[in-house]
């Protein structure tokens, strides 16, 4: 079995592709340990599985994935998961922009005891306003929004151990926030400056466009880590508050009706005072349906509300004896 599986995700790169793997064999080879590649060829439409398959059929060390069509880079990186055969688990791009030389430093830095080492591309050589000002802005949302504070969320270069990693379940774009998802497990996170380089074939994917993406996606990864076996506290806690207040409102014409005699029949402030209310009561039943299906996804799957780092125990005094005697 490999010591290292590397997930590349592939999408329309193929002149990139013979010299990314010249560079990675070349490291790695170099590092000494065994390892594998594996390829997730992302539905590209240009030349990319041919030259995939070549390098496949050269290399006994690297495993080939193919899409039916393009799935997006979080659902690359999630079948690289499940397939992967390394205890440790690189993830990387294939556009050449990441430095395949980083690889054995971040693998030293988790063996320091570290679950996580993510890379930080500290001089990186992208457009500023289109490329560098967005990243920067979004890392600095996506660490007060998470508490998971890091310099580069966007660094595909990530190193993970196997057992962090592979039961995470990715949707959507959440490719990105695998620090924070991981953050939930109780995982120990390193951050480590590697090495960015200049596109030198093709163009960049990426775009100021995905930034309403990642927002959204934000949103539900925030939501997942704080209240996902306890939504009936965000959402019991915006209806109470708001119920609360319709309460109030309620309460103060109720006042003004009875006891200083005055109209509101006509006021915008008692349908305000409803609207809360029933919001309220509509909220709090919310957070008990979601209640009830968290319980169902928890116990459907067998899945547990915590996680375990080791077990340390000393075996019963006597035990070995008796094994001895039988």
């Amino acid at each position: 079995m490999p010591d290292l599986s590397v997930i590349i995700p592939v999408y329309n790169e193929a002149p990139n592709l013979p010299q990314l793997h010249r560079e990675l064999t070349d490291t790695l080879s170099a590092w000494g340990r065994p390892y594998e590649l594996l390829y997730v060829d992302d539905g590209s439409t240009d030349a990319s599985f041919d030259v995939l398959a070549g390098i496949q059929a050269a290399d006994a060390r690297v495993r080939l994935i193919r899409f039916r069509r393009n799935f997006g880079q979080t659902a690359a990186f999630a079948a690289g998961f499940t397939h992967a055969r390394g205890g440790y688990i690189v993830t990387s791009d294939g556009d050449l922009q990441n430095d395949p030389r980083d690889i054995p430093g971040m693998v030293a830095k988790l063996e320091e005891g570290y679950d996580l080492v993510v890379g930080w591309r500290k001089d990186r050589k992208d457009p500023f306003l289109s490329r560098r000002l967005p990243s920067i802005m979004a890392n600095k949302l996506i660490s007060v929004a998470t508490g998971v504070r890091l310099h580069d969320y966007g660094c595909s270069l990530k190193v993970f151990r196997a057992e962090v990693v592979k039961p995470m379940r990715l949707y959507g774009e959440m490719h990105r926030f695998l620090p924070a998802i991981a953050s939930e497990f109780g995982v120990r996170i390193a951050e480590v400056v590697v090495n960015h380089r200049a596109r030198r074939h093709g163009r960049s994917k990426y775009g100021i466009s995905r930034t309403v993406r990642v927002i959204l996606d934000l949103l539900t990864v925030k939501f997942l880590i704080s209240y996902s076996t306890r939504p009936l506290q965000i959402f019991g806690l915006v209806g109470l508050a708001m119920g609360g207040a319709g309460l109030v409102i309620t309460a103060y014409l109720s006042y003004l009706r009875l006891f200083a005699y005055q109209s509101i029949a006509n006021r915008p402030l008692l349908l305000l005072g409803i609207l809360f209310i029933f919001t309220g009561i509509q909220l709090i039943t919310l957070g008990l349906l979601a209640e009830m299906q968290a319980r169902t996804y928890h116990e459907s799957q067998d899945k547990p509300i915590y996680t375990i780092r080791e077990i340390r125990e000393t075996a019963p005094e006597g035990a070995d004896r008796c094994g001895a005697g039988q």
